[in-house]
């Protein structure tokens, strides 16, 4: 197997984005043992805003590009707000669902989503330089509910290319 890094991303030949996880959590989660090793506060405010800051963009930098499709990587980037959150003092106790309440944080799974669908606005909408055509194709169906920029969505026969991102944005985005 084949691998190069480009533009911060490191890509196989096979595509298949596991190993840029593995890379990009293994150092998430020396920047979040540095944050609660290094900071002498332990106030919880502090701490989710240092994560915010230092770890977080690192687990969101590209995502439209190698984000993750199998359930494995899914839960090893979420793994990472897990586990800092759940060594974050007095909330050892709670799920993971009420420790991201409680922090005022949302699931990495949801802000890839997001991230996923701002592009997806944002080149629908001419709000930027890519161009629309090279991504999409209006769904020429009768529109009788629902929006009227609904997206055509094409038949994959390759993983690959189902799980690109003009592919797996237009279910959620219809």
């Amino acid at each position: 197997m084949q691998i190069c890094r480009d533009l911060g991303v490191t890509v196989c030949s096979d595509l298949a984005p596991a190993v840029h996880i593995n890379q990009i959590v293994a150092k998430a989660h020396q920047r979040d043992n540095n944050i609660l090793r290094c900071f002498v506060s332990r106030d919880l405010k502090s701490l989710t805003r240092a994560f915010k800051t230092y770890v977080r963009p690192l687990l969101e930098c590209n995502s439209i590009i190698w984000s993750p499709y199998l359930k494995q990587d899914i839960d090893h980037i979420e793994q990472v707000q897990r586990h800092f959150s759940k060594r974050l003092r007095g909330l050892s106790n709670y799920t993971y669902e009420n420790r991201l309440t409680l922090l005022i944080l949302t699931s990495m799974e949801l802000r890839h989503l997001r991230n996923d669908l701002t592009w997806c606005y944002r080149i629908v909408f001419g709000l930027t330089a890519l161009i629309f055509d090279e991504f999409f194709e209006w769904n020429p169906a009768t529109q009788t509910c629902g929006h009227a920029f609904k997206l055509y969505k094409r038949n994959c026969t390759h993983r690959s290319r189902a799980v690109f991102f003009s592919e797996r944005v237009i279910n959620v985005w219809n």
